[in-house]
């Protein structure tokens, strides 16, 4: 949705209010993940990505604030049977600090032309959401595909009644790394035309980078936590 405002008069709140805090990589220790945590809370992120594993961890540090958790779900490849990525959405979306989950759409599928597979597949995720009052966003991993084929990731997460359309992982391996650049934001603006949300995630590394996709109309973005200074624009 585009703001009310140019993203350059908006207040740190304010922009911090646009990022999933990436708490993402397999390495990092548990007091890692808390002092992470406690970072993206303190700053007003809209929510912490964390692994499942992790919830009853971080769940502690963000009681009470206005920054919730955001589990990802069969990440990073997104080929679990359906069936487990359905128990893995109910086994997080059952937490009171959880507000949206993040699901991997099969991209192999979608590179194949899979459509009715991937849009099924989704569908089951999204429901089980939905039942626990969640939002889902689903990854598309833009890198992995050509245009046609995000387009059509983009009909099947509104087919399948998911919340979010979302660009990548950050872990894909084997492909140039590009993210959420505005050309592949455009593309799915313009495919989506506003029937779900849009999160963009991946190299999304500098401020005029953040700032010019609020300003597309972005309504999410993941930032890893080494970028979440930069784009904020933080004296640290």
């Amino acid at each position: 949705m585009k703001p009310t405002k140019p993203a350059a008069e908006m207040s740190q709140r304010e922009l911090a209010a646009y990022i999933d805090y990436s708490v993402l990589k397999p390495e990092f220790t548990e007091q890692q993940i808390i002092d992470l945590t406690k970072d993206g809370v303190e700053l007003g992120c809209a929510t912490i990505c964390i692994n499942p594993g992790y919830m009853d961890l971080c769940e502690p540090y963000v009681k009470g604030s206005d920054t919730m958790l955001c589990p990802v779900t069969d990440f990073p490849f997104g080929t679990s049977s359906t069936e487990s990525k359905v128990a893995q959405i109910e086994q997080v979306a059952k937490y009171d600090s959880v507000r949206e989950v993040d699901i991997v759409a099969n991209f192999g599928w979608l590179r194949g032309g899979q459509y009715d597979k991937v849009t099924a597949d989704l569908e089951a995720c999204a429901k089980a959401a939905h039942k626990y009052g969640r939002q889902i966003k689903a990854i598309l991993e833009t890198d992995a595909l050509n245009e046609e084929q995000i387009r059509q990731g983009c009909e099947c997460i509104v087919n399948a009644g998911i919340d979010f359309a979302k660009t990548s992982t950050g872990f894909l391996t084997g492909y140039e790394a590009h993210g959420a650049t505005p050309e592949v934001i455009a593309i799915m603006m313009d495919q989506i035309k506003g029937r779900v949300k849009i999160k963009g995630s991946g190299c999304i590394r500098t401020r005029e980078h953040f700032l010019k996709l609020i300003d597309m109309g972005i309504d999410r973005m993941g930032v890893g936590y080494r970028s979440v200074p930069v784009v904020l624009d933080l004296k640290r």
